[in-house]
C-alpha cells in the first residue's frame, strides 16, 4: 500500500514544486538522452581514430555504466549535502568532460573524458532529480514523476537533430565544445532545487547526538564510581555501543537495511531481470529497418515516432497512476506495463514492411513511456520518501550490470543467427517473465502486508495479549533486579535518557 509521508513534514504538492519538476525534467532528460544522441558522432570518430564499431561503442557503454554505477555515490552525497549542490557539481563535470573531449587525441582519452567524467556527471544529475520530487510531492507525486520523466523523449527529439546540425557546421571538436556549454544548463536546473524540510532535520539530529553524548558521559561517570568488576562490564558495553555507532554512521548515508525489506527485494529482482531486454530493441530498431530494405531516413523516423508517443505516454501514465482506482495498486499497473512492453517485442517479427514497423514503434513508445513514468514512483511507493535516496542508489548499481549486458547479448544473437527476430524474441520473453514475476510477487506482498496489519490491529485490541506482554516485562524487570540493587539507579537513569533521546 502507498506509504504515507515519513519526512517529518507535509510536502506542498505544488507551488515551487512545479519549478523543481521543470528542473528535474532537464536533468533527467540529459541523463537518459545524451548517451543515445552521442551516437551521431560515431562514424566520424571511427574514421578519425581508425577503430572498429565495437571499440567506439564502448564510449556509450562506459557512459551508461558510470551513470548507473555512480548511483550509490550520488545517494551518499545527496544525503550529506542535499540535491542542489550535487546536481550543480554534476553539471560542471558534464561540461568539463565534453570540453576536454574536444581536445582528445586517442580513443582512450575519449573513454575517460566522455565515458567516465561526463558519465559520472550525469549520475550526479539523475538520482538527485528523482529524489527531490519525492520531497515536494505526495498526493500528486505520480503526475510529477511522469512530467519529469517526460524530459527524456523531449530531449531526444531536440538533441538528435541539434547534434547533426552542430556536426555539419562545426565538426565533431567544435560540437563537443558547444555540447559542453549546453550541459552546463544542468547547473541552472540544479539551482531550482530549493531545499525543503531541512530546518527540522538538523535540529532533531543535533538533539539526538547531544542526548547520546550525555548518555555516554553519565554511564561512564557512574561506572567509574563502581568497583572494578562493574567497570569491566561497562567498558564492554561502551565498546558494543561504539561498534553500533559505526554501523549507524554507514547506514546514515546508505541504508543497507533495505535488503531486509520484502517489497524492495521484489522490485530489485524484477527490475534487474527487466533491464536485460529493456534497451536493446531501441538500439537495434533502426538497423533492423535497414536490414529489411527500408531507407536510412525512414528508419531514423521510426525513432522519432517512438519518441513522440513516449513523450505523450509518460505524463498521461502519471495522471492515470495518480487516480484513486490505480494509486492503491500501482505495483500491478507497473507489472502490466512491463509485460505489455515484452508482448510488443514478441510481436515485432510479425511486422512486415514499413507500415508494420510504424505500428510497432507506436505501441513500443506507449509501453516504454508507461514503464519509465512509473519506474521510480513504484520504488518510492514501496520504501517511502525518507528511504528513497538510499533505495535508488542501491537499485541503479544493481541494474548497471544488466544494462551493460542487454545490448551485447542481443548483438550476439544477431551475429549468431543472422536475423534480428531472435533478439526481439529474447527481449520480449525476458520482459514478459519480469512482468509476470512482479505481478505474482506483488500480489503475495500485498496479501502478506494486509495479513500483518490485521494481526497487529488484533493484538492492539486484545487485552489478553497486552496483559501477557506486561507480565513478561515485569518478569524481566524482576530478573534484572537480581543483578544487584546498586545497578538500579543507573539503569533507571539510562532508561530515562534513552526515552528523551528517542523523543518518547
Amino acid at each position: 500500500p502507498p506509504v504515507p509521508s515519513d519526512l517529518g513534514y507535509v510536502p506542498p504538492d505544488g507551488g515551487w514544486g512545479w519549478a523543481v519538476v521543470f528542473g528535474a525534467s532537464i536533468s533527467i532528460g540529459f541523463a537518459y538522452t545524451f548517451p543515445k544522441a552521442f551516437t551521431i558522432y560515431f562514424k566520424e570518430l571511427q574514421a578519425v581514430y581508425s577503430i572498429s564499431y565495437s571499440q567506439i561503442a564502448w564510449i556509450t557503454s562506459i557512459m551508461c555504466a558510470t551513470t548507473y554505477g555512480g548511483g550509490p555515490i550520488s545517494s551518499i552525497l545527496v544525503n550529506r549535502y542535499g540535491s542542489r549542490p550535487v546536481v550543480i557539481l554534476g553539471g560542471l563535470l558534464c561540461g568539463i568532460g565534453m570540453v576536454s573531449a574536444a581536445f582528445c587525441t586517442s580513443i582512450l582519452q575519449l573513454y575517460i573524458c566522455v565515458g567516465f567524467i561526463t558519465g559520472f556527471g550525469l549520475a550526479l544529475n539523475l538520482q538527485p532529480s528523482v529524489i527531490i520530487i519525492g520531497k515536494y510531492f505526495l498526493k500528486r507525486r505520480p503526475i510529477a514523476n511522469g512530467l519529469a520523466m517526460a524530459g527524456s523523449p523531449v530531449m531526444l527529439c531536440t538533441l538528435a537533430p541539434l547534434n547533426q546540425f552542430l556536426f555539419d557546421n562545426f565538426g565533431w571538436r567544435g560540437s563537443f565544445l558547444i555540447l559542453g556549454a549546453i550541459l552546463l544548463n544542468c547547473c541552472v536546473a540544479g539551482a531550482l532545487f530549493r531545499p525543503i524540510g531541512a530546518a527540522t532535520a538538523p535540529v532533531k539530529t543535533q538533539a539526538t547526538e547531544e542526548g547520546k553524548d550525555a548518555l555516554k558521559e553519565e554511564v561512564t561517570k557512574d561506572a567509574m564510581e563502581m568497583s572494578s568488576p562493574m567497570n569491566i562490564t561497562m567498558e564492554t558495553k561502551t565498546e558494543e555501543e561504539g561498534g553500533k555507532g559505526c554501523c549507524e554512521k554507514v547506514n546514515q548515508y546508505l541504508d543497507f537495511s533495505l535488503f531486509k525489506h520484502r517489497g524492495f527485494l521484489i522490485y530489485l529482482i524484477g527490475n534487474v531481470l527487466m533491464f536485460l531486454g529493456f534497451f536493446a530493441p531501441i538500439v537495434f530498431l533502426a538497423p533492423y529497418a535497414k536490414h529489411i530494405g527500408i531507407d536510412e531516413y525512414s528508419a531514423a523516423f521510426l525513432l522519432s515516432i517512438l519518441a513522440i508517443v513516449d513523450m505523450i505516454a509518460r505524463p498521461t501514465t502519471g495522471i492515470i497512476a495518480n487516480s484513486k482506482w490505480v494509486r492503491p495498486r500501482i505495483q500491478y499497473f507497473f507489472s502490466f506495463s512491463i509485460a505489455f512492453n515484452g508482448a510488443c517485442h514478441l510481436l515485432c517479427p510479425l511486422a512486415s514492411g514499413y507500415t508494420g514497423l510504424v505500428v510497432y514503434s507506436i505501441f513500443f513508445g506507449l509501453a516504454f513511456g508507461m514503464v519509465c513514468a512509473m519506474l521510480f514512483e513504484t520504488l518510492m511507493d514501496l520504501v517511502g520518501a525518507a528511504r528513497f535516496t538510499s533505495a535508488v542508489g542501491l537499485v541503479t548499481i544493481a541494474e548497471c550490470c544488466t544494462i551493460l549486458l542487454g545490448p551485447p547479448i542481443g548483438g550476439t544473437l544477431i551475429d549468431t543467427f543472422g536475423d534480428y527476430k531472435y533478439m526481439f524474441i529474447k527481449c520480449g520473453a525476458v520482459m514478459v517473465l519480469a512482468g509476470t514475476f512482479l505481478f505474482i510477487m506483488n500480489y503475495y506482498n500485498y496479501r502478506t502486508v494486509a495479513k500483518e496489519e490485521k494481526e497487529r490491529k488484533a493484538k492492539e485490541e486484545d487485552p489478553k495479549s497486552v496483559r501477557t506482554e506486561n507480565e513478561g516485562r515485569n518478569n524481566w524487570n524482576k530478573e534484572t533486579a537480581q543483578d544487584g540493587p546498586e545497578l538500579e539507579p543507573l539503569r533507571e537513569e539510562r532508561e530515562g535518557l534513552k526515552k528523551e533521546v528517542n523523543g518518547t
